[in-house]
């Protein structure tokens, strides 16, 4: 069985609406070998990230950055995985006011320390939460549960 770990944090529910899309492609009924562990960004740990064979990343894009309950996440468990963590596949997925490029870059400095090996353009649902974005989403957790399933990460 593998592991699929999304993280995430939203505050007025549009971070959330994302990974309730991606979460919904990851429970693909079609996939059966891939174990779905969803955890807000405060809840998430160290064991969390150990348990995970690839990750997904959510965030709303705050002040030009990720959100703090993210940066957080990332301050609670990097030197507690750090030289136990086999490198993780993982995506990222934004809900942005801006363009949400900032945002990404942090991320993925903070990613390549881990070392989370990024799989996937990332996801920036820019201004309202559209269908396209919900699609994208859903496409995102569909290919991280078949991926996995199949061995391709």
């Amino acid at each position: 069985m593998k592991h699929l770990l999304i993280v995430y944090h939203s505050k007025t529910g549009n971070t959330a609406k994302l990974a309730g899309a991606v979460i919904e492609g990851a429970q693909c009924k079609d996939v059966s070998g891939v174990e779905l562990r969803v955890k807000r960004a405060a809840e998430a740990d160290a064991d969390d990230l150990l348990w995970a064979h690839a990750l997904i990343l959510g965030t709303p894009e705050n002040f030009g950055y990720m959100s703090g309950a993210l940066k957080d996440f990332f301050d609670r468990t990097f030197y507690e995985v750090e030289g136990r963590l086999n490198p993780l596949p993982y995506a990222i997925f934004i809900s942005a006011g801006n363009d949400g490029t900032n945002a990404v870059r942090h991320i993925r400095r903070i990613g390549n320390g881990y070392p989370f090996q990024e799989v996937q353009e990332p996801i920036i649902a820019a201004g309202e939460v559209t269908e396209a974005a919900l699609a994208a989403c859903r496409e995102l957790g569909m290919a991280f549960a078949y991926g996995l399933e199949a061995g391709i990460f």
